[in-house]
């Protein structure tokens, strides 16, 4: 990956909790989809099924500004990965 490209993700992945915690709880934004389920009145069930250790794009007992960059990074990571291996499989048979 050219280095100009990797240090823009990792700039915008260190600034991305302006945008998703700091200026969200400001304005008072919420997802449209917990918006609606609310208006139809259905319960949130979201914390009793919680099968990811990065719910809500934070990490247990951090700082959710710090834990949304952490999250930030280990996706980023996941799908960097997967393309690289796509790129090596593809690569390999052509």
């Amino acid at each position: 990956m050219p280095r100009k490209a990797l240090l823009t993700i990792i700039a915008l992945i260190i600034i991305s909790p302006i945008f998703g915690v700091i200026l969200a709880d400001i304005v008072g934004y919420h997802e449209p989809l917990d918006v609606a389920a609310e208006k139809l009145g259905l319960k949130d069930i979201s914390e009793e099924i919680n099968w990811t250790p990065l719910f809500d794009y934070s990490v247990p007992g951090l700082n959710p500004v710090v834990g949304y960059i952490i999250s930030g990074f280990i996706g980023v990571s996941i799908i960097l990965a997967i393309g690289y291996t796509l790129m090596k499989l593809i690569g390999e048979e052509h």
